[in-house]
């Protein structure tokens, strides 16, 4: 995660109309506009497309050839949080990620929910591209999420459990501690998935990438039911953001917690994908690639099931061998 810049206060006047305008739509009914971004992100005039176009050129053994190629796009997203009592607003910058563009909304909203930061999509008033290019009518790459008054943020502790957190947090133990503080209440998990439906995850994963088959650049992450069925998949240049914008968009569409759900990684799990999975209650987690030493501390420590290597006809279970049934099979 980059740095994010220093924050950006919003005037008395500006904020003010803007939660007045707000509240309104809060009297009458809130979930209304959140829900209304459940669905994937509609494309705006002038917003840029998740691949780019290039000219290259080719060593073929017998020469350089001209070619084409399509290319994943990479570029920073900025997120900006609004809270505070109505006469009292703040807007600060909490992060800057580099994503492919599309699904921003959900992205931001996911990442505020695997950071603790919102528990129900009523916390949420609003969410939306803002800035010079927003306003223009292209996405732009700014976006805001407007919390609800009520909702109190504790930024120093938000920040620091940004750094804790993160693919290259302090140490281990420090990690586990700072994600205790953050989870929400576990449910016992009586989820259960056969291993020959895991077999089959990993390509219908792939087929469904449709940009990762254009540009073989993008990670996928898939939400799957316990008999297989592959419910919704997002893309992106990295990891975590693909989960955010999958858990975002679950998370607005009032489905959370995932209990009866399977988060699929296209790639290595790392203990930052496993604490997303942790915070949005999903209780198994599989990768096509290994998962870290603290990934599987995390599943463990959760009880969260944890397979990873799925490779032709076989698998390692890293955690909760109990959740994947083998008929007539003694483990």
């Amino acid at each position: 995660m980059g740095n994010a810049p220093a924050p950006t206060p919003l005037c008395a006047d500006e904020a003010s109309s803007r939660i007045q305008a707000a509240m309104g739509s809060l009297n009458t009914s809130m979930a209304a506009p959140i829900r209304s971004l459940a669905q994937p992100d509609e494309p705006h005039d002038g917003e840029r497309d998740s691949v780019r176009d290039v000219t290259l050129a080719r060593w073929t053994g017998a020469g350089f050839e001209e070619r084409r190629d399509t290319l994943a796009v990479e570029e920073p997203l900025e997120m900006q949080l609004g809270f505070g009592p109505t006469g009292d607003r703040q807007v600060k910058s909490i992060s800057v990620t580099m994503r492919t563009p599309g699904d921003d909304l959900h992205l931001a909203v996911g990442f505020l929910l695997t950071e603790g930061v919102v528990r129900e999509a009523e916390d949420i008033v609003s969410v939306a591209h803002v800035g010079e290019q927003a306003h223009a009518g292209a996405a732009g790459n700014v976006v805001r999420v407007e919390l609800h008054p009520a909702v109190e943020v504790a930024l120093a502790t938000l920040q620091r459990n940004f750094y804790t957190t993160s693919s290259c947090g302090i140490c281990g133990k420090a990690s586990l501690l700072a994600l205790q503080t953050v989870c929400p209440p576990r449910a016992r998990s009586r989820f259960r998935i056969a291993p020959a439906t895991v077999l089959l995850l990993p390509n219908k994963l792939l087929a469904a990438q449709t940009v990762f088959a254009r540009t073989g650049g993008l990670h996928g992450a898939g939400l799957c039911s316990a008999d297989g069925t592959l419910l919704a998949v997002c893309e992106d240049v990295g990891r975590h953001n693909a989960v955010d914008k999958l858990l975002g968009r679950e998370f607005l569409a009032g489905t959370t917690p995932l209990r009866g759900r399977l988060l699929l990684l296209s790639g290595r799990c790392s203990f930052e994908l496993m604490q997303k999975a942790l915070m949005a209650g999903i209780p198994a987690v599989a990768s096509v690639g290994a998962p870290s030493s603290l990934a599987v501390q995390v599943a463990r420590q959760f009880n969260i099931a944890l397979v990873g290597f799925i490779r032709g006809e076989q698998f390692n279970i890293y955690s909760g061998a109990e959740y994947i049934e083998a008929m007539g099979v003694t483990r």
